[in-house]
């Protein structure tokens, strides 16, 4: 047993797996979607994933795609030797059998990420998880509103399937995210007579769940901030405040305008943090989150990667 076996074990009681991965795809542009497949104690260990939750993947066997395929903007840092291993939350899990599938969103961003893009199907791949604590659910909210902003689409998406599977009577809305029209990471939008009725993106209408659109400069859909076209909605709502929940994932500085509506507005809301992550065990200590003492006007700092990466909005300082 080699030392990251034995501080996993120490850590997590279990969690170290080779998996294979099962299906890839170029959503469009950047944007990938990549299938791995889980055997023995790993289906069932990933079978009951919770939205949020991740796992850390060891990318540095991984080739690197030909040299005319590799962005520009990628050009210098593509040769970089990938030392740690890189977390990534899930947008969709699917036990069958002895058999788990999980479904990683990503984009292509950096060296590891990049050889990430030329895994094919029988290719494996070092997983460390499931790991964190992911999003809770609520029978008896009557409404829940799911908001993404750019990458935090994946875990907001497997939660749209959990809610709508798990708490039938909960209305669910998604709002959805990012600067341009090239950065929501997403296939095609539906056409105008779905988005009309409220129905912009196909990842989250093929679980019954409305959805709306928002880019900065205006490209597709609201145009401006996400957190604005979700104030506008809510504004024109009559939800009752105990009764909903919001569940929001993306840039810190979206949710803390959204953990702020949520205060403002009474809504119990849940967060997913976003921080550099060496370990992902809670090791390096590496990704701290600071969080406000119950009944105190101290703060402690908690781990992003062990306490979170989802946390109650109200519990979160965030930087200004």
């Amino acid at each position: 047993m080699n030392i990251e076996q034995e501080a996993i074990k120490t850590k997590i009681g279990k969690g170290l797996f080779d998996v294979i991965v099962c299906s890839h795809k170029q959503i469009r542009g950047q944007f990938f979607r990549l299938g791995l497949e889980f055997t023995g104690a790993g289906a069932k260990a990933f079978s009951q994933v919770r939205p949020g939750q991740f796992a850390q993947l060891d990318l540095s066997k991984a080739a690197l795609p030909p040299a005319e395929k590799i962005p520009q903007d990628l050009c210098d840092a593509a040769g970089r030797k990938i030392l740690l291993r890189r977390p990534f939350s899930f947008c969709d899990v699917t036990a069958s059998g002895d058999k788990t599938v999980v479904e990683i969103l990503y984009s292509v961003v950096g060296p590891a990420t990049l050889r990430m893009s030329t895994l094919t199907n029988g290719n494996s791949v070092s997983v460390i998880g499931p790991l964190g604590n992911g999003f809770s659910t609520f029978s008896d909210k009557k409404t829940a509103l799911l908001i993404v902003g750019g990458m935090g689409a994946g875990p907001l998406i497997h939660l749209a399937k959990i809610l709508t599977a798990d708490c039938p009577t909960t209305e669910v809305v998604a709002f959805a995210g990012a600067k341009t029209k090239n950065e929501l990471p997403f296939e095609k939008p539906l056409d105008k007579l779905a988005q009309g009725i409220g129905f912009s993106l196909a990842e989250f209408a093929s679980y019954g769940v409305q959805s709306f659109m928002a880019t900065d400069d205006g490209s597709a859909g609201f145009a401006g901030p996400v957190t604005e076209c979700f104030s506008d909605w809510l504004k024109r709502s009559e939800l009752a405040s105990r009764d909903t929940i919001i569940y929001a994932c993306g840039p810190e500085a979206m949710l803390a305008k959204v953990a702020e509506i949520a205060r403002d507005r009474k809504i119990d809301c849940q967060v997913s943090m976003e921080r550099m992550m060496a370990c992902g065990i809670g090791l390096c200590q590496s990704c701290p989150v600071e969080c406000k003492m119950n009944g105190s006007n101290e703060t402690i700092y908690k781990l992003c990667c062990k306490d979170g990466p989802v946390f109650d909005s109200k519990q979160v300082v965030f930087s200004s």
